[in-house]
């Protein structure tokens, strides 16, 4: 591994430390997965779209099994017929297709709307014919039961002691665009995930004594002696995830008018817990003014003292947390970099980690200054740019991703000046908001912002 750059404050290191934590805990090899159909040449939009899930799920006693129903309505925004969708049952990650006697975590049976395949990508994926093609611009609908184990391992899908994280545990549909179906193989450390912008309506039945964080504008109502419904709608956000527990709670509203939900283990350093209320409550308001306002209303802090490192969720991020807090402010700079302005995680995850971890070093005010020298770069094939089957075979390399790319965009501003960089990023957020962006993109909308000729600045930086 390259030594951490010079500029790195402790503060920015232990950060590092807490963002890369899963690196260690899970390692970082790839599972072989099944061939997945070879992508396909496409004319037209990036599909489908349109998408709303209506999902009613009920937990047994302390919130580790969820069975219940799936009902997902799309349009094909494609000029070509849509013949077929892909559901991702990104839970089954890690375990792949399971083992006698321990089945995957996450199953989907009882298919309406179409005729369900074989899973693929190592029982990630799950192929559903339509029942008839599906002509440009029409709608469809397919409904299936699904039953969700949470993993004996704590991770975003996991559990720790009375805790469950339910991160990636609904299964979404996969996107088509002109690259033809993204069935990219799951990875522990860093993200897989490419989604459009979708509309949720979760129904959770569980044991009134556990509190139930969620996505969304959530509220509580009471079900059958000794349960609670939580129910949630969440409009315009790109997966849907939850927690269980015995949490301790606390809620304010930022001055911006954000209600900042926190939620947390006993056990976990009461210190952290308000530190990061009060950076979460100040990072929401101060990337709304920066990036565009916050649009969800809500956000949800659920924090442990053993969770290892943190991971965004629209409208919920998962911490853990230290008497110095966590690194909620990175998480939260995610709502905008990968939540609202979207981007496809596999194949350019540094278009929302260094955006996030720049977002991070401009709200703490670190000195980014000559923060990366060129000798500290590996070689010639590491790139920004590099998709997540590269960083998973260079571990060692990852951290580049945090801390080159954060340092690339601190030179740009130094490039472009701070009130130019300012105008760039909210516009360049404006344009894709909810949307899809490229390194191409943002290229070129940097380029519109000045008449230096930029090229020799991307090739410095190794952004291809």
């Amino acid at each position: 591994m390259s030594s951490l750059p010079a500029w790195w404050s402790r503060t920015g290191r232990r950060l590092l430390v807490v963002l890369l934590a899963p690196l260690v805990a899970v390692g970082v090899t790839v599972a072989d997965a099944v061939a997945a159909p070879p992508a396909r040449a496409t004319v037209g939009a990036a599909t489908p779209d349109g998408l709303r899930y209506d999902v009613t799920l009920r937990s047994d006693s302390d919130g580790s099994h969820w069975t219940g129903r799936q009902r997902v309505s799309f349009r094909n925004a494609s000029r070509l017929p849509l013949r077929e969708v892909y559901v991702r049952l990104w839970g089954n990650g890690d375990d792949g297709c399971g083992a006698p006697g321990r089945p995957s975590p996450v199953s989907v049976t009882h298919v309406r709307g179409g005729t369900a395949g074989r899973l693929t990508v190592n029982c990630t994926a799950l192929r559903i014919t339509l029942s008839r093609p599906l002509a440009r611009g029409r709608q469809a609908t397919v409904a299936f039961d699904v039953s969700i184990t949470v993993p004996r391992r704590n991770s975003r899908f996991g559990r720790e002691g009375a805790f469950r994280f339910l991160g990636n545990a609904l299964p979404v549909l996969a996107v088509h665009d002109e690259k033809g179906w993204h069935l990219d193989p799951y990875v522990s450390v860093g993200e897989s995930f490419y989604a459009l912008a979708a509309d949720f309506r979760v129904r959770l039945d569980h044991p009134a004594a556990l509190k139930v964080p969620a996505t969304g504008r959530t509220r509580t109502s009471p079900g059958r002696p000794g349960r609670t419904v939580t129910q949630s709608t969440a409009l315009r956000v790109r997966d849907f995830a939850w927690a269980a527990g015995p949490f301790r709670t606390a809620t304010e509203t930022s001055p911006g008018g954000v209600r900042v939900n926190s939620y947390w283990a006993p056990g976990t350093p009461s210190a952290g817990v308000r530190l990061n209320r009060k950076d979460a409550t100040g990072a929401v308001d101060r990337f709304g003014k920066e990036f565009g306002p916050y649009p969800y209303g809500e956000i949800d802090l659920v924090m442990t003292p053993g969770f290892g490192g943190g991971m965004e969720y629209p409208g919920l991020v998962l911490l853990g947390t230290t008497e110095d807090g966590s690194a909620v402010v990175h998480e939260i700079a995610h709502q905008w970099w990968y939540g609202i302005v979207g981007n496809d995680e596999y194949n350019a995850p540094w278009l929302d980690e260094s955006f996030a971890q720049y977002a991070n070093a401009r709200y703490y005010g670190w000195d980014t200054r000559d923060c990366q020298e060129e000798e500290d770069w590996p070689s010639d094939d590491a790139r920004l740019t590099n998709s997540m089957a590269y960083w998973h075979q260079h571990p060692g390399e990852y951290h580049l991703i945090y801390t080159a790319g954060s340092c690339a965009l601190a030179e740009l501003e130094r490039t472009l000046g701070t009130g130019t960089m300012a105008r760039l990023l909210k516009q360049y957020a404006r344009d894709h908001w909810y949307g899809v962006s490229t390194t191409t993109d943002f290229k070129k909308a940097a380029q519109r912002m000045t008449s230096k000729n930029l090229g020799p600045f991307w090739e410095q930086h190794h952004i291809q």
